[in-house]
């Protein structure tokens, strides 16, 4: 339950709206809310509602989380949403009914969950979850030639997607269903970059059983299997698996394989302008992340290599925000095994403010949490109400 007064309130949505460059008049349009409404909202005269909530925070491009504190409304639409979604997969090869949407919709409102995605807007997706997973099977089972082409690469990305959420709110059995579902979609796609992105989320069934050595097996083979780096596509893809085999070896305590692999992904990332290739961020900003990643997945004997790359480089924000916050919270533990205390604490409150649902369902920022606060050596006030909102306590 949130605490925030309507004021607070009314002043995140304000801040937010001229970070976004928008005028209230403009975001009362996009909001579908009368100026005088919003207006009110801001100055603190109202607390917004849940609908009007949803509302302003869908015309910010933001996650309710980023207005609301409070985590129990989120992860209760969240965690409410997992049994329709579950029900939806259990069916995915019995739809007998047309998709309610003509394919080229589809393809549009796939792109915008791929964007709340890299946004790390879970909530949203949960919402349109279950809906759009029975729409695009749909679509996929009563389309031939190049749109069942199409629907098959639609289903890849939207299993992805909603695969975020299941990962990141430990729903790991769901998890590994909607990997399953991505790798059948992809079979079915003749697209060998579906085969490849199926290949990076799969990775987190390697992660939670900590199978480490085998996934990089199944990565490297993956890599083996990909096609040539011929087209920006192409080698953003090969260097993002790169990236992920680096990470996974890291975890499985073989730095020079880690060190291989992220030479590798270095190398290509240094020929690719930074973007979302594939629904995968990749350049040179999404490596130097990950060698703070590799770094601490390599344990704490090469934390200084995190500090390091650190001190020359945080990430721009124009980099998703899944993908900035991690840096922070892999920064955070490796500032605490150096010893600076207050330094993981703000890393992690940057983490939080770039992504909060990612933050918060992490369970390497809620560990460093707990540790703080045992150790009690930040802001202990400060600090409490932080392992509180994240669960450590």
């Amino acid at each position: 339950m949130s605490t925030d007064t309507a004021v607070e309130v009314g002043q995140r949505i304000a801040t937010l709206r001229r970070a976004k460059r928008m005028t209230q008049a403009d975001l009362a349009r996009a909001a579908f809310l009368s100026l005088s409404m919003l207006k009110k909202i801001e100055q603190g005269g109202r607390h917004p509602g849940d609908d009007t909530l949803d509302s302003i925070a869908a015309a910010l491009s933001v996650d309710p989380s980023r207005i609301i504190a409070g985590n129990t409304r989120t992860d209760s639409r969240v965690h409410a949403a997992f049994p329709a979604i579950s029900a939806a997969i259990a069916s995915y090869d019995i739809c007998t009914q047309p998709p309610e949407r003509p394919l080229a919709q589809l393809q549009d409102f796939v792109s915008s969950v791929v964007e709340w995605r890299l946004g790390a807007q879970y909530a949203r997706i949960a919402k349109h979850a279950a809906v759009l997973l029975d729409d695009v099977l749909c679509a996929l089972h009563h389309s031939v030639g190049a749109d069942r082409l199409t629907a098959a690469n639609l289903l890849v990305a939207t299993a992805r997607s909603v695969d975020a959420v299941a990962f990141k709110y430990g729903q790991h059995d769901l998890s590994a269903r909607l990997v399953e579902l991505m790798r059948w979609a992809a079979a079915q796609s003749e697209n060998p970059l579906a085969h490849a992105a199926a290949a990076y989320v799969r990775t987190e069934t390697f992660f939670v059983a900590r199978a480490h050595a085998a996934g990089l097996r199944a990565l490297e083979q993956a890599i083996d299997a990909s096609p040539p780096p011929a087209v920006r596509a192409a080698a953003a893809s090969r260097g993002a698996l790169h990236m992920r085999a680096a990470v996974i070896a890291g975890r499985a305590g073989d730095a020079a394989a880690a060190t291989t692999h992220l030479v590798e992904a270095r190398r290509i990332g240094d020929t690719l302008p930074e973007g979302e290739y594939g629904g995968t961020a990749f350049g040179p900003d999404s490596v130097r992340a990950h060698e703070v990643s590799v770094a601490v997945s390599l344990g704490q004997d090469h934390v200084q290599r995190a500090l390091d790359v650190a001190k020359e480089w945080t990430p721009p924000k124009d980099l998703p925000a899944e993908r900035q916050s991690g840096f922070w919270i892999e920064l955070s533990r490796a500032q605490l095994w150096a010893g600076r205390a207050d330094d993981a604490f703000e890393s992690l409150k940057v983490a939080r403010l770039i992504a909060p649902q990612h933050t918060r369902e992490h369970p390497w920022a809620r560990e460093t949490a707990a540790t703080l606060r045992r150790l009690r050596r930040s802001d202990a006030e400060s600090l409490t109400h932080f392992a509180e909102w994240i669960g450590a306590i």
